[in-house]
C-alpha cells in the first residue's frame, strides 16, 4: 500500500440511491475567516473558520494565526506530513485487522488526521491529554506505541500503556466523561502552580452530553487551564450536527464565559496555530478555550457502522476532495519542500509499520480471565471476592467438559 493510495483511500459505498440517502444533509464548503466573523449568514450558508492552507495546497495569510506558525520549517512540514501518513496507515491496518476477525471493534480516524496531528504537535511534554477512543494520531504524537492501542480492541487489556509515561490518559469509551476528568486535573494543575496545560478531545456527539456541560461550567468558574478540542466530524453515528445544536458548536463557549473558535479541521497548520494559541492562553492563567475543528469522518463511525444508510455519496466525495493529507502534499510539492525520494522513503516506512502492526496484534497472548477482579477496589471487597470465586468455578467447568460440551462421564 503506497502513501498515495493510503491517503486517498475511500470507504466502500452502496450503489443504491434510496430515499433516506438522497435526503441526507449537504455540507457546505468551508471558507477561511477571522475568529470574529459571523459563522452563518443564513440557512445553508457556508461555515466560517480559521484556515491557513487551502484544499488546493495554497498558503493563506491570517492577521492573528499566521504568526503562530512562523517558526515552521520545511523539515517541520515534512514531519507533519509523515505523522499524518503513518497515522492513516496504522488506522487502515487496524480496520483491516478487525475485518479479518483479529479485533472486536475499531473506531477509524480517516479524514481527521490534520485535526489530531496539528493539535497534538502544539502540546508540550508536560501538558496532559485526555482522549476519547479515536485519538490515534494524538497518541502517535505523544509517543505511545500504536500497537498498544490495539490491546483493548482485541480484548486482552484495559488500555495497555501507563498514562503517566507520556501524559496521555487511557482511551475513554463512556462518551464525554473524560472532559470532567480533564477539568479536574486542570484545576489541580492550577492549584499546584504549574504552567502546564490540559487538553480534552471529544466529538460533536459528545458535546450533547451532560458531562461536557458540567466541564464547561467548572472550568469557567475555576479558570482551569484546559483546552476543549472538539472534532466536529458532523456525524454522531447517524445523527447530523444540526440535530444536536441550533448554533455552531464553538459558540456554546460564550454561554459559559470563555472563548470559542472554529478552525478548518482538515488544515494541519491552522489546527497547530489555533491550538498553540489556546494552550498559551491556558498557561497564562486566562482559563479554558473551546476549539471546534470542523472536519469530516470519511469512513464509518466504527467497523460496526454502515454510513451509506444515512449520508449521501456526494457529501463524502466533496470532503474527500479536501483530504488533509493530499492538501499538505500539494503544498510540499508546490513549494519544492519535498522530493520523490522523501515520498518513496515514507512509502517504505509505511509498509514496515503496517507489517509490524499485523505481527504484533496476531502475537498478543490470551488475557488472564481473572484479571478483571484485581483492581476494582484498592483494599479488597467481599462482594468482589465472591464474584471472583464464582467466575473461577465457571471457568473451571469448561476444563471438566468433554469434547461434546458435556461433563466427562455423562453418556
Amino acid at each position: 500500500m503506497t502513501v498515495e493510495s493510503t491517503a486517498a483511500r475511500k470507504p466502500r459505498r452502496s450503489s443504491g440511491t434510496g430515499t433516506k440517502r438522497a435526503s441526507a444533509k449537504k455540507t457546505a464548503e468551508p471558507q477561511p475567516s477571522g475568529p470574529d466573523s459571523p459563522p452563518h449568514a443564513g440557512p445553508g450558508s457556508e461555515p466560517q473558520l480559521v484556515q491557513l492552507l487551502s484544499p488546493e495546497g495554497e498558503r493563506l495569510d491570517h492577521p492573528e494565526y499566521s504568526a503562530l506558525i512562523a517558526d515552521i520549517t520545511p523539515e517541520s512540514l515534512r514531519g507533519l506530513y509523515r505523522d499524518m501518513v503513518l497515522t492513516r496507515r496504522f488506522d487502515a491496518e487496524a480496520t483491516a485487522l478487525q475485518r479479518q476477525g483479529e479485533l472486536g471493534l475499531w473506531a477509524s480516524l480517516l479524514g481527521q488526521e490534520a485535526a489530531q496531528i496539528g493539535s497534538a504537535r502544539a502540546l508540550r511534554d508536560d501538558d496532559y491529554v485526555f482522549p476519547t477512543y479515536r485519538e490515534h494520531g494524538v497518541a502517535w504524537c505523544r509517543g505511545v506505541d500504536p500497537t498498544k492501542l490495539l490491546g483493548m480492541f482485541r480484548g486482552v487489556n484495559h488500555g495497555g500503556w501507563d498514562p503517566s509515561t507520556n501524559n496521555f490518559h487511557l482511551y475513554t469509551i463512556v462518551i464525554g466523561s473524560q472532559t470532567l476528568h480533564a477539568t479536574g486535573y486542570a484545576m489541580g494543575v492550577a492549584k499546584d502552580g504549574a504552567d502546564s496545560a490540559v487538553i480534552a478531545y471529544f466529538g460533536d456527539g459528545a458535546s450533547s452530553q451532560g458531562d461536557v456541560a458540567e466541564s464547561f461550567t467548572f472550568s469557567a468558574v475555576y479558570n482551569a487551564p484546559v483546552v476543549f478540542f472538539c472534532q466536529n466530524n458532523q456525524w454522531a453515528i447517524s445523527e447530523p450536527t444540526e440535530k444536536q445544536t441550533r448554533v455552531p458548536l464553538y459558540q456554546r463557549a460564550q454561554g459559559y464565559g470563555f472563548p470559542g473558535i472554529r478552525v478548518d479541521g482538515n488544515d494541519v497548520l491552522a489546527c497547530l496555530a489555533v491550538t498553540r494559541s489556546a494552550l498559551e492562553r491556558a498557561r497564562r492563567g486566562e482559563g479554558p478555550t473551546l476549539v471546534e475543528a470542523f472536519t469530516y469522518r470519511m469512513g464509518a463511525h466504527t467497523t460496526s457502522d454502515d454510513p451509506t444508510k444515512y449520508r449521501a455519496d456526494e457529501e463524502t466525495e466533496a470532503w474527500e476532495a479536501k483530504d488533509p493529507i493530499l492538501r499538505l502534499r500539494r503544498y510540499l510539492e508546490r513549494e519544492g519542500q519535498a522530493d520523490e525520494a522523501f515520498f518513496a522513503e515514507l512509502d517504505e516506512e509505511s509498509e514496515t509499520l503496517g507489517k509490524r502492526v499485523r505481527d504484533v496484534v496476531r502475537a498478543m497472548p490470551q488475557p488472564d480471565a481473572m484479571a478483571i477482579f484485581d483492581h476494582v477496589y484498592a483494599d479488597g471487597n467481599a462482594l468482589v471476592d465472591e464474584e471472583r470465586a464464582q467466575f473461577a468455578a465457571y471457568q473451571a467447568s469448561f476444563a471438566d467438559s468433554g469434547p461434546a460440551g458435556s461433563a466427562e462421564g455423562d453418556n
